[in-house]
C-alpha cells in the first residue's frame, strides 16, 4: 500500500524553525499498529493522521498516542488547504479525543479553537524536579499544575533559555509534561516559554500548541489582556498568537509550511 505522506513546520513561516509534524490523510482509518509504525518512521515528535470518512483526528508520538497536539493540527489545516481540500475562510471540525476542535483557514494563518487547561495553584512544589531542570526555588515565581503537566514560571528569559536539563534524571521520576515560562523581554511578545516533556520520548518539544491552552490562561489572568503572543524558545523556535475565547475556548494561531511531500510504503 501507498500513502500520501508530509512534513509540516508548524508555527513558522520559515522553513526549518517551527515544530515539524507530519501529516497523513487517507479515506478510511488506518490500524493503530501502523500507525504507530509510521510515526516511528516520521521520527518527529507527532504525526497526525485524519480519515476522511469521519474527519477523526489522531496524533502519536513514536511511542504514545496523545490526546491534544496544536502543531499537529495546524500542519493537518495547512495540508488540507495546500490539497484544496478546505477553501481560505472555511472552518472545519475534527472529531478528536479531545472533543470536537474547530480551525478555521486563513490566507496566511489558520485558527484553532482547543480547550482552556484547568490550573491548579495549590501544589506542592517538587524540588527534585527543579533541581533536574537546572532551577532554584529562588528561581520560581509560580509552581501550576494542569491535568498531569506542570507550568513552572520563573524570574526572568535569561534564566529560561539558558536550562539545560538533566532528563535522564527526570525519566527518573513519575511526569508527563513540563512547561517553564517567563514574562517577555521583548514588546513584541508577552511570554516565553519551553517545553520538556522526556517521559513521551520528546527531550524538548520546538513548539507546542497544547501548552499554549494553559499559558493563555496564565497570563491572560497576569498581564490582564485576553489575546496575546507567545514565543516558545528551543532551537528551532515559534510563535503562537493566543486569544481567550467565551465557553472555556483559547483560540491558537499560527502559520506553517511544508517541507517534505512524498509516498511512503507500508
Amino acid at each position: 500500500m501507498k500513502l500520501d505522506i508530509y512534513q509540516v513546520d508548524s508555527f513558522t513561516n520559515e522553513a526549518f524553525t517551527g515544530n515539524p509534524a507530519g501529516v497523513c490523510i487517507t479515506e478510511h482509518p488506518l490500524d493503530e499498529s501502523l500507525m504507530f509504525s509510521i510515526s516511528a518512521e516520521m521520527a518527529v515528535s507527532e504525526t497526525a493522521f485524519l480519515s476522511l470518512n469521519d474527519f477523526n483526528l489522531r496524533w502519536f508520538t513514536p511511542e504514545v498516542e496523545v490526546n491534544l497536539c496544536g502543531h499537529g493540527t495546524l500542519a493537518m489545516a495547512h495540508i488540507l488547504k495546500q490539497k484544496g481540500l478546505v477553501a481560505i475562510g472555511e472552518s472545519i471540525v475534527f472529531e478528536t479525543l479531545s472533543g470536537p476542535l474547530e480551525v478555521t483557514v486563513g490566507e496566511h494563518d489558520i485558527d484553532m479553537l482547543f480547550p482552556t487547561a484547568e490550573l491548579e495553584f495549590d501544589t506542592l512544589v517538587n524540588t527534585v524536579l527543579l533541581e533536574l531542570l537546572g532551577l532554584k526555588l529562588s528561581d520560581v515565581v509560580s509552581y501550576v499544575q494542569f491535568g498531569p503537566k506542570y507550568l513552572i514560571e520563573i524570574k526572568n528569559e535569561e534564566i529560561l533559555r539558558s536550562l539545560s536539563p538533566n532528563f535522564d534524571g527526570l525519566n527518573e521520576l513519575e511526569g508527563r509534561g513540563v512547561v517553564v515560562t517567563a514574562k517577555s523581554d521583548f514588546s513584541h511578545v508577552d511570554f516565553v516559554s519551553r517545553h520538556f516533556s522526556p517521559w513521551v520520548g520528546i527531550n524538548e518539544d520546538p513548539v507546542t500548541g497544547s501548552a499554549h491552552c494553559a499559558l493563555a490562561v496564565y497570563w491572560a489572568e497576569k498581564l490582564n489582556k485576553v489575546a496575546l503572543k507567545g514565543f516558545q524558545a528551543s532551537k528551532r523556535g515559534g510563535f503562537v498568537g493566543v486569544e481567550l475565547m467565551p465557553n472555556k475556548k483559547v483560540k491558537l494561531t499560527g502559520s506553517a509550511i511544508t517541507v517534505i511531500e512524498g509516498i511512503i510504503h507500508v
